[in-house]
Parts: C-alpha cells; structure tokens; sequence
C-alpha cells in the first residue's frame, strides 16, 4: 500500500522554509555589511558566499521541488540528509554567522567570543553524540516511517538533520579561526565520525533484503528495485561522507603543519612551561 506524505503542512512548508531562509540570509548580510566598517575586522567575501550557498543547499534539501521525492526513492532522502548534515553546516559555519548576526543586533565584544567558543569545545563529545544518534535512530525502521504519515515528525526529523549537523561541524570549522587553532583532537573526531556512517551504509550495500519497505510501491515507478534504490541511497551516503571527512581532514592537517601553526603552538608551549615555572617558585 503506498505510504502518504503530508510535507512539512502541505504546500505551506514550503514556501515557510523559503521565508526563514531568505530572512535568515537578509540579516547575515546586514551584520556582514556593519562588520566590514566595525574596528573588530570584517568577514571575507569568500565567507559570504559561503555562507548563503550553505544556506541555498538547505532550501534544495527542504524546499525545492526535486525534495519532495524523498518520500518517492530512498536515495533522494539519502541526499536530503547529506546536503542537511554533511554539506550545508561547514559551508554555513565558514561564513562565521556568528559573528555577522550577532553584529547585527548587538555589538559582540572580542572577549565575549572567547568565552563562547571555549565553552563550545568543552562540548565535543555532545557534538559528536548527537550526530551519531540523529543518524543512527532516524534510520531504525520502525522510526523511519514515522516522517512518511506525519507533518510533525517530518519537521522534527529535518530540523534534527540541520541543527545536528551544525554541532558536529563546529568544532571542525571554529567559525572565528583567528581565536581557535586546530589540533589532532579534531583529525581523529572526524575519523570516529565515519564509523557510525560505515556500520549503517555498509550494512544497507550488503544486505540482500529491503529494510524500508515502505519504499517498495514507489520506487518501481522509476524503473529500478526498492533493494537497488536502498543500495544506491547507501553508497551515495558512504562515499560522500568518506570524501568530505577526508577533505576536511586533509585542511586541519595541512594547517597544523603549516609553519604559522608550529610557531604559535611553540610560543604556547613556552608561555605554559614560563607559568609553570614561576609557579613552581612560589
């Protein structure tokens, strides 16, 4: 029996989502133009972009057209979870929207950034918890199903994609680079991070039954099996997960082995070991 689909209200979801995201963009761009003039620096336009294409990939995964069709083919919600959790947060966070939108209510002093960031990174294990379990029980059977009949779920299911993987992606981007320098630590949380990904993806490649088969009357429609389309959506979530980890990996690397990077990490080591010392005199 097919399943029904409610969207996120119908057609008002939509056109919602649209009018959060355009409002959400409007005042990035209101404190990214007041912070170019503002003493504290300004946001590169690179960022910018960054940020409104992040933005643009989270209307294509809620609002366009081709979105509707994750209730039609396991692979497209698999994209909508991708472009949700895997491809929108970094682009989003490399923007700094903190800083831009919190410019464009209130001033933010350069100490009270140090106190937020700091504060996030004693989060870690949060961030990587929570992404790990959005993945994994939205992908228990039973819970699957339950954004295919109700307009609730639904948006609870998405809106945990999105803010899931803005916390999994924070401490990998540090949105103010200039106050946070990567270290190992973040080399390794992005390889415990495939892990989860690997046991779902590998195991919905291998199996030779259909797990979710709700998907079975609407697939057919499109000319391939409910157990290709299941195989399909698995290794579109495997290899692009492996390959953004990877690139992202490849960056943090590549900055902790830059020259800047072992000056100040030097310069630290002397600061802390000077400390140490004159404590130690005491």
């Amino acid at each position: 029996m097919p399943h029904v689909h409610h969207g996120a209200s119908g057609s008002f979801g939509p056109v919602l989502a649209t009018a959060m995201l355009i409002f959400s963009a409007l005042v990035y761009l209101r404190g990214w133009f007041s912070l170019r003039s503002n003493s504290l620096g300004h946001v590169p336009p690179w960022r910018a972009g960054s940020f409104l294409i992040g933005l643009f990939l989270v209307w294509t995964a809620v609002a366009s057209p081709p979105s509707a069709l994750d209730h039609e083919l396991l692979t497209v919600h698999m994209l909508k979870h991708l472009l949700m959790m895997t491809l929108a947060p970094p682009l989003i966070w490399l923007g700094e929207p903190a800083s831009c939108v919190a410019f464009a209510i209130v001033p933010v002093t350069r100490r009270t950034r140090v106190f937020v960031l700091h504060q996030t990174r004693r989060t870690i294990a949060l961030c990587w918890l929570a992404s790990a379990a959005a993945l994994v029980v939205w992908h228990i059977p039973p819970v699957f199903v339950l954004p295919m009949h109700s307009a609730a779920w639904h948006f609870i299911e998405q809106s945990s994609f999105l803010v899931t993987g803005l916390l999994f992606w924070w401490p990998v981007v540090q949105p103010w680079p200039s106050v946070l320098k990567p270290d190992l630590s973040m080399i390794l949380y992005l390889f415990f991070a495939t892990l989860p990904c690997d046991i779902l993806s590998g195991f919905l490649v291998f199996c030779d039954r259909v797990i979710y088969p709700v998907y079975l009357p609407s697939s057919r429609l499109w000319g391939f099996s409910a157990l290709e389309d299941q195989q399909c959506a698995a290794a579109l979530m495997w290899t692009s997960v492996t390959v953004v980890y990877l690139i992202a990996g490849t960056v943090l690397t590549m900055r902790l082995l830059s020259p800047q990077h072992v000056h100040h990490a030097a310069a630290a080591r002397e600061v802390r070991s000077g400390l140490g010392a004159l404590q130690h005199g005491d």
